[in-house]
C-alpha cells in the first residue's frame, strides 16, 4: 500500500503503508531507542502522537506481548525505515499491525525527518495509508489541534479505582496513563497499591489512608490535568509525594511552579542524567514538556539535570517530603540504572 506523511509546513514524504488504511494525524515525535519498540508503542504517554523510530530496523524480535505497557497501542501511527520481515519470534510487527488495524509507514528516510524535527521542532503531521493526495495529507496535518489543546488524559486513565493487594506500605497512585512497569516496580516491593483515576478527589484518595502518593506519567500538556494538580496540592505536606514523568510536572504545578513545551523533547533509552552528587545515570525518557526550575518555590531544589541540555530531570523538597523525577526509572526495555536507586529511595522515605 502507498502511504503519505504530510506536514503542517507543506513538506511530505511518500513510502509504503502497512496495517490499517485510513487517515491518522498527530504530533510527529522520534525515539532513539534500538529495542523496546513495543513498550514505546503501548506507552499511553504517546497518545495523540505519531511515533517515529530513528533506529533503521524495527521488529527484529517480533511482538513481545508480555512487555506491553498497557492493553493496546496508543501511538496514533508508527513510522520506520524498515520493518523486519523475518524476526526472531512471531508474530511479525507487520502482521500485528494488520490484525489490530493499526497504521504504519516504512521505506522513508527517518534520518532526514529526525534532522527536520531537531531543526524546526516537533511538528504536526498526518499519516494517510492507502490512496490519497499530497494536498490532503498536508491539509489534514494543518487542521489538527496543537497537543496543548487536546484532552488526552481521560482516554488513558483508569475509569474507576482499583486495588492491587500487598502486605507492605500502602501507596496511592493517581493514574494519568500509567505504564504497567510502574505498578510492577511497586508490586515487587510488596506495596499495597490503590490506583485512582485522574479526576479523583483528595477525600476519595485519603479514604484509603495512604502512606505515600505517586503521580504517574501521561500524555499531552500537564497544565490540562487540573483535577490532579488540585488534588496533589491538597496532599502537599501531609504524606510523602513522588512523581514520575508527567507526575514530576504535576507536582511542580501543584507547588506553584511552571512548565513549558520543549522544542523536540526527550524520547529514547539513552538520555544521560546528572544526579546532585555528580553521578551519571543513563535513563529512559518520554516527555515533550519540562519543569522550569527557576519557578520552583523556596525549599525546592533541582536534584537531577539532563547532561545534554541541562533541563530539569527531577526535584526535591525535603521539608515537604517530595521527590520527583522526569525520567522513567521503571522502564524496561532500557537501562535499569535508576529503578533501585529511585524506588528504594521512595520506600525508604515512607514511614
Amino acid at each position: 500500500m502507498k502511504a503519505i506523511l504530510g506536514f503542517e509546513d507543506g513538506d511530505f514524504v511518500v513510502g509504503e503503508g502497512f496495517g490499517a488504511e485510513g487517515i491518522f494525524a498527530g504530533e510527529l515525535v522520534f525515539s532513539t531507542q534500538m529495542t523496546g519498540y513495543m513498550e514505546a508503542l503501548t506507552d499511553p504517554s504517546y497518545h495523540g502522537q505519531l511515533l517515529m523510530f530513528t533506529y533503521p530496523l524495527i521488529g527484529n524480535y517480533g511482538v513481545d506481548v508480555a512487555n506491553f505497557q498497557s492493553s493496546r497501542v496508543w501511538a496514533r501511527g508508527c513510522v520506520v525505515r524498515e520493518v523486519c520481515s523475518v524476526p526472531a519470534a512471531q508474530p511479525t510487527l507487520r502482521h500485528f499491525f494488520e490484525e489490530q488495524r493499526l497504521p504504519g509507514m516504512s521505506g522513508v528516510d527517518t534520518r532526514r525527518l529526525t534532522i527536520k524535527i531537531r531543526e524546526k521542532g516537533t511538528i504536526r503531521a498526518a499519516l494517510i495509508v492507502g490512496d490519497s493526495t499530497l494536498e490532503e495529507a498536508i491539509t489534514c496535518a494543518r487542521s489538527i489541534p496543537s497537543i496543548s489543546d487536546q484532552e488526552l488524559i481521560p482516554d488513558v486513565s483508569c475509569p474507576a479505582p482499583y486495588r492491587i493487594e500487598g502486605k507492605g506500605k500502602r501507596i496511592a497512585v493517581i493514574d494519568l496513563g500509567i505504564k504497567r512497569n510502574m505498578l510492577v516496580s511497586l508490586k515487587i516491593r510488596d506495596a499495597d497499591i490503590f490506583v485512582f483515576p485522574h479526576n479523583a478527589t483528595y477525600h476519595q484518595i485519603a479514604a484509603c489512608e495512604p502512606q505515600g502518593l505517586l503521580i504517574s506519567n501521561g500524555p499531552g500538556d500537564p497544565v490540562r490535568a487540573t483535577d490532579a494538580i488540585r488534588t496533589v496540592h491538597e496532599f502537599i505536606g501531609t504524606i510523602p509525594i513522588f512523581g514520575i514523568c508527567m507526575g514530576n510536572q504535576i507536582t511542580a504545578l501543584a507547588l506553584g511552579g511552571e512548565t513549558y513545551k520543549m522544542k523536540f523533547g526527550h524520547r529514547g533509552t539513552n538520555q544521560p542524567v546528572r544526579y546532585r552528587d555528580g553521578s551519571i545515570f543513563i535513563t529512559t525518557q518520554n516527555h515533550g514538556f519540562a519543569v522550569d526550575g527557576d519557578t520552583l518555590p523556596e525549599g525546592c531544589c533541582v536534584s537531577y539535570t539532563n547532561a545534554n541540555d541541562r533541563t530539569v530531570e527531577g526535584f526535591e523538597n525535603p521539608d515537604l517530603d517530595i521527590s520527583c523525577v522526569q525520567f522513567h526509572p521503571e522502564a524496561h526495555g532500557g537501562p535499569r540504572d535508576t529503578e533501585n536507586h529511585y524506588f528504594d529511595m521512595l520506600f525508604g522515605r515512607i514511614g
